[in-house]
């Protein structure tokens, strides 16, 4: 292989290449255009196309496709070939501006929670100039926008990039108000850990469970899980160091900064980090990231599960969202710097971030609601539904003195001893990790523990971007009108501290202590997302992302309706698979071998000798058949009970009812098969599919 800094970026329409094909007033524009907002013309778009596909032919590209991302959570594509008939019966490669800029989909054919009847299909896609064009497969892809005939935002990206433009305008308010005025932009910055499993494919297609749903709706716990602890960060075996040096190097091709790679917790589980970029580029680059994942694991001749919780009594899987703020002058504006105690800048930002997650608690924790990630939240491998915030004790005491008017004495750094004279001495870092907080400091970011592994990482930005800008808008109205500047900065901070401390929690958020403590404090406990997705359409909410232009009411509305109807459709998924399990695989096993053990029994008989222990078998297996087909008959009327009902009775009943009758019957079928013969049982065990890639 090459080394990586001759071919990273290769496949990227990125700046570089942009600066090196372009005439210089035209690169200008679009510098223009994405820096500043400035309107680009369709005679400046139509170099940019010619160019671009110049570029994309030249690395094999056919066609092109404007690649957006609707409300289904992941990415949407149609290609159409650069090809155009010529006059003499040939062809001619053609690529126009308008190509460039504007796309034509079907819009009723997405979800859009009411936005777009079914006979009310227009629908388009729009350039977006801040993500740079790729090319994978022979296609040119064009990150875009996807809106409805209306202006009705239809995806991720649109909200996602207004509440960029928010935070942008609203923190550059604050920084002018400290004498930063050359600050020209604010960037949300993130970085997006990856985890996921894998496992072999021959296995996977054996389970209809995990083809049809991405998680095993059966399952006995193997006799060997995570319990050893041997697996996190354990030596990589060569299949899998295979797959991720293949995936490694397609990420790179495109612009991924993919950097960190390791065995996570559970058996078959690993983990990607990429490096920190802008928050529109980080969730494009986190959506083809998945989709590498699993396409490249099929070359692989493995099946990448995304799924939240893929295995019952086994670790699931998240995606830490780590987020902070930078200016385009090179300041962190969560970094502390030496003496944080005396960075005002830093404290205010900081508060207006801890007020923010307190505020709209409810929202934020909508924002990574599913039902997937129902089966993570409260484990101990994710954090409780409980929103709160690790300070660390060093931030935390200067707050508090901040609060008290006491004053603050900094620690010495202390360094770190390892009792070995050739070890290095380091200084050690002013506070520990909290990986049981579903909102950590951890040094100059935040990182959200909270989203699931197969989520986009639009939908918890857009709120916390949202949230943030909203505090700084109060805080900037605050400063504008202040008679003493400092007086006003140190009352901010002083006053956020103190009306929304009940936010940080720098305990084990996993222990039953911490639920009876949130409760004290006022803090919500939205155990399922059919009790956080409501939350999209509460007043407090509504107004706030109206005042900031991120969604209006109709699209608030859509996405709540969406988000309920993603829930008891997956789960209605999943029921329906259950159900086939067990009527075609797991009873008529279970009749097969009650037969088998009857003629058994029938031939001791013969021979006259103790047969009680296999009468118990017997009856054992008896009963779950039984069991069984009564569950699978208590599932057919749930269903059809539940049918009719409105969108959000339907959700609630679909967790209140079928998601029980579903435990029940995986109860009885996982007891049967911790009995069971295994060349009786129809499926692979658990210690078939997670030891299945060696």
């Amino acid at each position: 292989m090459k080394p990586v800094d001759e071919f990273f970026g290769c496949k990227v329409f990125n700046d570089t290449v942009m600066k090196q094909m372009l005439p210089e007033d035209v690169y200008q524009s679009l510098k223009r255009t994405v820096e500043l907002g400035e309107k680009l013309s369709l005679k400046t778009a139509d170099v940019i196309a010619e160019k671009m596909k110049e570029w994309a032919i030249s690395l094999g590209a056919t066609h092109f496709t404007h690649w957006f991302q609707p409300m289904t959570g992941i990415t949407a594509e149609k290609h159409d070939s650069f090809i155009q008939p010529s006059k003499d019966g040939g062809i001619i490669m053609a690529f126009s501006g308008k190509n460039l800029i504007k796309g034509e989909s079907d819009a009723s054919s997405f979800p859009s929670g009411g936005l777009r009847a079914t006979f009310e299909a227009r629908g388009y896609t729009a350039w977006d100039p801040t993500s740079y064009a790729f090319v994978k497969d022979g296609t040119l892809y064009i990150p875009t926008c996807f809106c409805s005939f209306d202006g009705s935002s239809l995806d991720k990206k649109t909200p996602l990039l207004r509440s960029i433009e928010a935070i942008d305008k609203q923190a550059k308010r604050i920084l002018k108000a400290f004498g930063l005025g050359d600050v020209k932009k604010v960037t949300v910055n993130v970085g997006c850990e990856q985890e996921y499993f894998l496992i072999d494919k021959k296995i996977a297609e054996l389970r209809p469970d995990i083809t049809l749903c991405g998680r095993t709706l059966l399952g006995y716990k193997p006799p060997k899980g995570q319990e050893m602890d041997d697996h996190y960060y354990g030596a990589i075996n060569y299949r899998i160091a295979e797959y991720m040096r293949a995936l490694d190097h397609s990420l790179w091709e495109h612009g991924v900064y993919a950097k960190t790679k390791h065995n996570e917790v559970a058996p078959a589980q690993h983990e990607l980090a990429p490096v920190f970029t802008d928050a529109n580029t980080a969730t494009d680059q986190n959506q083809l990231t998945m989709d590498y994942m699993k396409s490249i694991a099929i070359r692989h001749d493995m099946v990448c599960l995304l799924h939240e919780k893929p295995f019952s009594a086994v670790n699931g899987s998240g995606k830490h969202n780590n987020w902070s703020l930078s200016t385009d002058t090179g300041v962190n504006l969560l970094d502390p710097g030496k003496n944080p105690r005396d960075n005002a800048l830093f404290l205010l930002f900081l508060v207006a971030v801890i007020s923010a997650v307190d505020e709209y608690q409810d929202i934020l924790r909508a924002s990574v609601a599913s039902a997937s990630n129902d089966h993570r939240l409260g484990s101990n491998e994710a954090p409780p539904a409980i929103i709160s915030i690790f300070l660390g004790e060093e931030l935390t005491h200067i707050l508090d003195c901040f609060e008290t008017g006491e004053t603050f004495v900094q620690d010495v750094k202390q360094k770190m001893q390892f009792g070995i004279h050739t070890a290095p001495s380091f200084t050690r870092d002013s506070t520990d990790r909290n990986r049981t907080s579903p909102f950590a400091f951890t040094g100059n970011k935040f990182e959200f523990r909270m989203v699931g592994s197969s989520a986009s990482v639009a939908g918890p930005n857009i709120v916390l971007n949202t949230a943030v800008a909203e505090i700084l808008s109060r805080f900037a109205d605050k400063l504008a009108d202040a008679d003493d500047f400092n007086t006003a900065v140190n009352t901010l901070i002083r006053e956020g501290y103190a009306n929304h401390k009940r936010i940080i929690f720098n305990g084990n958020n996993y222990s039953a202590e911490w639920e009876e403590e949130a409760k004290k404090r006022g803090l919500l406990n939205l155990k399922t997302a059919v009790d956080a997705i409501p939350s999209y359409v509460a007043p407090k909410n509504v107004e706030t992302f109206i005042k900031h232009g991120v969604f209006n009411n109709a699209e608030l509305l859509s996405r709540c309706d969406i988000l309920l109807e993603n829930y008891y459709t997956t789960v209605n998924i999943e029921c329906l698979t259950l159900k086939n399990m067990l009527n075609n695989y797991v009873i008529p096993a279970c009749f097969k071998f009650e037969k088998q053990l009857a003629e058994l029994i029938a031939a001791k008989t013969q021979i006259d000798v103790d047969r009680e222990e296999e009468l118990k078998y017997l009856s054992f297996v008896t009963d779950g058949a039984k069991k069984l087909i009564a569950s699978v008959k208590k599932m057919d009327e749930l269903l059809v009970k539940v049918s009719p009902l409105p969108v959000y009775e339907k959700t609630k009943a679909y967790r209140d009812l079928i998601l029980p009758a579903m435990d029940d019957a995986r109860k009885t079928s996982d007891e049967l098969e911790a009995v069971f013969p295994k060349d009786q049982w129809p499926f692979p065990s658990y210690t078939d599919i997670l030891y299945s890639v060696k």
